[in-house]
């Protein structure tokens, strides 16, 4: 069990105990599937949830939209110098987010 499942469990059961889930929106029904959800065990897939409807995400999802949305203010752009500027930025924030990735991996190796 990854450090972000186990962290997820201890604080769903911290809040069952403590009835702080009594009256969610949704209660006793099953979470939507989303896509991209299958590259991280169910554990991981939680917690990303329950961050992302607290409005925090991971850096390195943040980034991925970063880079998502340079690539397509990249792709109107036709002056070469606007061109230019925008494919040094486009690639230092697929730096950043590899970065932020690899972290990610090295911490849950332990």
């Amino acid at each position: 069990m990854s450090w972000l499942s186990r962290l997820t469990e201890r604080r769903i059961l911290k809040s069952l105990v403590e009835g702080g889930l009594d009256d969610l929106e949704g209660a006793g029904k099953r979470l939507p599937d989303r896509p991209g959800d299958a590259h991280v065990d169910a554990g991981e897939a939680v917690g990303y949830r329950v961050m992302a409807q607290a409005g925090v995400l991971p850096e390195e999802i943040e980034l991925k939209k970063l880079v998502s949305a340079q690539k397509a203010r990249l792709a109107g752009l036709t002056e070469p110098a606007a061109r230019k500027a925008a494919m040094a930025r486009l690639a230092e924030l697929q730096m950043k987010q590899a970065i932020a990735e690899e972290a990610r991996r090295k911490f849950m190796r332990g």
